[in-house]
């Protein structure tokens, strides 16, 4: 067997040069679509624990209009009707230069996975505006919209106010989905939430912010629509925010802190990064 004699001078360089060709390696390697990393000045979501657990993720309202991401609603399978249901098909529709930062549940559904509010896709109307009377959250008037405008404008509107924009043409979505209660209308909590209410339930919704953020919270912990919206309100800064859904309709993907519910549901919202 051939014996081979080094310096030490030139070990120490092949090291520092292994080392060196380690780094670059891993520096070139592309990071998964499946488990993205926050870009914090645009996006990020993360996990708070006061004054209830929850997670939110956000992203800045002028990222959506600099086309690096965009926000969508996504429902039904390419070329079908039948709905999507999980966030994990939903992945399989995206193309190879997108990512899914992170997503949600929308609005609420019915027992077939149709949306029971106004919700508009790429332009395209779904489901009329809803501005019956009824039972239940979504009833809870006021409710509101959650839209924007094909620049990416967004913006929660309440539902009656919505719809004189739209008989005006002022409001020209792009994308809608329709909910409720509002939770944060012009700063002011909804008028029927009861700050000694005992209905505890898991909850999520959306808030416009005053610091340029969209702000998704999913609650860990069950809490009233008073706790919830004051959340918004007060510790988020939202002067309109709108409740999304609750219970087992609460879904959260976000790989960037471990979330990833396997849920069904029907409409989906999402932020999606376009890469280069």
């Amino acid at each position: 067997m051939p014996s081979f004699t080094f310096t030490s001078s030139r070990s120490t360089l092949s090291l520092a040069v292994i080392a060196l060709l380690s780094f670059s390696i891993s520096a070139c390697q592309q990071t998964s679509n499946d488990a993205p990393n926050s870009d914090t000045k645009n996006w990020s979501c993360e996990s708070q624990d006061t004054p209830f657990a929850y997670d939110a993720c956000h992203i800045q309202a002028d990222a959506l209009t600099s086309g690096d991401y965009s926000l969508q609603l996504f429902w039904q399978q390419p070329d079908s009707t039948q709905p999507l249901l999980t966030f994990d098909t939903l992945l399989t529709t995206l193309s190879a230069n997108q990512t899914l930062s992170f997503a949600t549940n929308a609005g609420m559904y019915n027992e077939k996975f149709a949306p029971i509010g106004y919700t508009v896709i790429e332009g395209e109307e779904k489901r009329a505006l809803n501005l019956k009377e009824g039972g239940g959250n979504f009833h809870l008037l006021p409710n509101g919209v959650l839209w924007w405008d094909k620049a990416g404008n967004v913006q929660i509107t309440e539902s009656h106010a919505f719809d004189e924009q739209l008989k005006s043409a002022e409001a020209k979505p792009w994308y809608a989905t329709q909910s409720g209660p509002m939770l944060v209308i012009n700063d002011d909590i909804h008028p029927q939430f009861d700050p000694d209410s005992t209905s505890l339930k898991i909850r999520n919704g959306v808030g416009i912010c005053s610091d340029g953020s969209i702000q998704f919270v999913n609650t860990k912990a069950p809490v009233t629509f008073y706790q919830f919206a004051t959340l918004f309100k007060d510790e988020l800064h939202c002067p309109n925010a709108l409740f999304l859904d609750g219970g087992i309709a609460s879904a959260l993907y976000a790989p960037s802190i471990d979330e990833e519910d396997k849920k069904e549901m029907s409409v989906m919202i999402g932020v999606v990064a376009q890469n280069d």
